[in-house]
């Protein structure tokens, strides 16, 4: 009878490392936080020592929907207002810190060993047991 991966490995030994790996995924993202400090005075780029912010991207943002309004066959008014969304994703992107809740070492030893342990077990699975 072939096992998981068409092998002769354990079927049961797949499921239980897939769950596992699940749990301690899904423990280790829940114990991550998430923050940023983005706003229209955060800097996002420096230029020549001159620091542009966030507001001063929306500037050919409105040039550039403008520009689209008037004649939407406009490629500078369309280079301006997707140059300007991509610089605001870049800058929100970059804005974001991630850092780990605080937890006892009981909590994060559980989260590891769930999911290097499911990690092993899912993988072990995927061999022939047989020699």
């Amino acid at each position: 009878m072939q096992g998981a991966g068409g092998t002769e490995g354990g079927i049961g030994r797949f499921f239980l490392g897939l769950i596992m790996l699940i749990a301690g995924g899904y423990l280790f993202l829940s114990s991550v936080t998430v923050s940023n400090n983005f706003g229209l005075g955060y800097r996002l780029f420096s230029v020549g020592g001159m620091g542009i912010t966030s507001g001063f991207v929306l500037i050919p943002f409105i040039f550039g929907t403008g520009l689209v309004f008037y004649n939407s066959k406009n490629y500078l008014g369309w280079f301006l207002m997707l140059a300007s969304i991509i610089m605001l994703c870049f800058g929100v992107i970059t804005s974001l810190h991630f850092s780990m809740r605080h937890m006892s070492l009981f909590e994060l030893l559980t989260i590891l060993i769930l999911a290097v342990g499911g990690l092993g077990l899912f993988l072990s699975s995927l061999r022939s047991l047989s020699k």
